[in-house]
Parts: structure tokens; C-alpha cells; sequence
């Protein structure tokens, strides 16, 4: 049995600049965090002819082609596995359209077991862009390129993501004192809501593509914000990154109608009032998780858990994409 795992992520700036109807005009920039969240593959042989596929349903399939589920029939066909005596069963720490990246983690955990089973060995770069050609390119999802990446190498990574399609990562460069700090400063509720990023997204990739004026001068902003971002934290100023989130969450929720509500709203500044010193919603928006940095742990967690949010304690992830178990 082979047994993958994948981390969800946190974007800490520059989100949306990653999408090709942005990038491949004006380049995209953005900082992205693993978390030790995962989704886990098991590939394992098995005696009978049928592909056994398990996820939120359950698929019995005699052949590739009449996989359901379009990420696994994809995987299967760009990895060039044709055999059909094989299980195959995903399972997430926290579930889909909660804005942590689930279907970049899927991608790149189920690719990796794939390839592992077919013995190849993968960089993480040619392990990311596989997934985002199967997402991106042969499923047409309007999504960007974020989630693969970041799943793919782990850590707190900077990405650059060129016209020509290629992207470059480099590792933030923050000091130990200013990494322990970070985790320990930044909480993450969930809103209470789900939902497909997929219709924000592709409000925003349509009008990107159109020229909008106003999506490309809040994509710049955000840009900026996130390139911003990266100085402050490599000094080690942490309120002024947190100053930064605030004001990237004030310019994101005005790029698209289904951005926030009245009680992601409400949320927001009832964690401000109680001192969080920024914060955003964590992803396409619309639901999900909201994400704050304080220096009153204690405070903030006390008014949340009594406001009825609910709290996910996670730490950063520096493994990436990887191989559990193989026997």
C-alpha cells in the first residue's frame, strides 16, 4: 500500500494574482503557508479487475475512462496507468470549500502516489505543474496556480508566476524568533460556511480577461500588498504584516459581489474589537476560514470560542507533498 499526504495552505499575500488571466499580462506575486492539515491518498493493488475509487462517494469502475471523479480519471491518463486492480481512497483533516486549497492538495497527493506506484521520482515543480495541467488546463477550472505549488513544496514560499506560464519559488527568509512568533500569533476560525470558489473565481478571471479596470487595479493593489509583505516580515515586523492583511482584506472583499457577507462582516470586526490586530478570509472567499494576527492569544480566543466560532490549531508544514508509507 502506498499512503500520500498533501498540506492545506494559508495565503499571506498576493492572493488571485496567481490566476493565468492575470499573470500571463502582469506577472502574479504571492506568499503561501502550509499548515500541518492534509489530504491523504492510499493506493493499494487489489484482486479483482475493477478500480475502486473512495472519496465522498463510491465509484466501482471497470475501466479509466469510466471514472467519475475528473481529477482521478486525469491523474490516471497523464501518468499513463492503465492497469485497473487498483483501490484507490482519499480522506481530509478539514473538508472542500473551506478556502484552505483541498483540490490543489488532492491533485498533488493523488498524482504522487501515482507516480510512486509507477516508481517515478518527481520534483516538486514538475509535481505542481501536473496538477495545475489537470485542473487548469484539461478541466478548464477557472482557479490559479497557488494551491498546487504550495502543496508541492511546503514551507512559507514565495512565488512568482511568470507570462510564459513557468513559476519561481523561493523560501521566505525569516528568522527563527519572527517564525515561532508568526505561528503562535496567527488564529484561524472557521465562518461556519462552505462554498465553491469556483463562481468567484470565475467572475474574476472573466473580467480580468476583459480588461476590467477595476479588478486589474485591485489585483495590482494586492500585488503590492503581498510584495509588502514579504519585506516586513523578513525584518521581523510582524504588526506591520498584520497592519498589511487588514488592509489586503479591505481591498478583496470589493473585488467581487460574493467576496464576504454581513456575518463574515460582523466577525471580522468583532475579532478586531477584541484584539486582533488584522486579519482576512483565507481563500476565494465567500465562506470558510478567517484568519487573524494578535499579540492577545488569550483575549481573542476567549471572545471567538464564545461567539460561537469554532477554532483549528495547526502548525506551519515543511515537507510539502510526501510519501507516508510504501510497502
Amino acid at each position: 500500500m502506498i499512503i500520500t499526504r498533501s498540506p492545506l495552505r494559508l495565503s499571506l499575500g498576493g492572493g488571485g494574482t496567481d490566476l493565468p488571466s492575470y499573470y500571463q499580462d502582469h506577472e502574479g506575486f504571492l506568499i503561501a503557508a502550509a499548515i500541518d492539515k492534509y489530504v491523504y491518498i492510499t493506493v493499494h493493488q487489489t484482486f479483482i479487475t475493477d478500480l475502486i475509487i473512495k472519496y465522498s462517494s463510491l465509484e466501482r469502475v471497470p475501466s479509466i475512462d469510466d471514472i467519475q471523479h475528473p481529477i482521478v480519471r486525469e491523474a490516471f491518463k497523464l501518468v499513463g496507468i492503465t492497469e485497473t486492480n487498483l483501490e484507490i481512497t482519499s480522506m481530509a483533516d478539514i473538508p472542500s470549500g473551506t478556502g484552505l486549497g483541498s483540490s490543489g492538495s488532492f491533485t498533488t497527493a493523488l498524482l504522487k502516489a501515482l507516480h510512486t506506484y509507477r516508481k517515478n521520482l518527481m520534483h516538486p515543480s514538475e509535481l505542481a505543474a501536473q496538477a495545475c495541467e489537470i485542473e487548469i488546463d484539461r478541466l478548464k477550472e477557472p482557479i490559479g496556480k497557488q494551491d498546487q505549488y504550495i502543496a508541492s513544496y511546503g514551507g512559507i514560499t514565495c512565488f512568482r508566476f511568470l507570462a510564459d506560464h513557468s513559476v519561481e519559488a523561493a523560501p521566505l527568509q525569516l528568522d527563527q524568533e519572527t517564525l515561532h512568533n508568526l505561528e503562535d500569533n496567527l488564529l484561524l476560525y472557521f465562518t461556519g460556511f462552505t462554498r465553491s470558489a469556483s463562481e468567484i473565481l470565475r467572475d474574476q478571471d472573466s473580467r480580468t480577461k476583459q480588461k476590467d479596470s477595476s479588478m486589474l487595479d485591485n489585483l495590482h493593489f494586492v500585488k503590492q500588498v503581498g510584495l509588502e509583505s514579504k519585506g516586513v516580515l523578513e525584518k521581523g515586523d510582524l504588526r506591520g504584516f498584520a497592519e498589511l492583511l487588514h488592509v489586503h482584506w479591505e481591498h478583496k472583499k470589493s473585488r467581487s459581489k460574493g467576496m464576504s457577507s454581513s456575518e463574515i462582516n460582523e466577525c471580522y470586526e468583532f475579532a478586531r474589537r477584541n484584539g486582533a490586530l488584522g486579519g482576512k478570509l483565507v481563500g476565494a472567499g465567500g465562506g470558510g476560514f478567517l484568519l487573524f494576527y494578535t499579540e492577545d492569544k488569550t483575549r481573542l480566543r476567549r471572545a471567538l470560542t464564545e461567539a460561537g466560532l469554532k477554532e483549528v490549531r495547526w502548525r506551519f508544514d515543511f515537507q510539502g507533498t510526501t510519501v507516508l508509507s510504501h510497502a
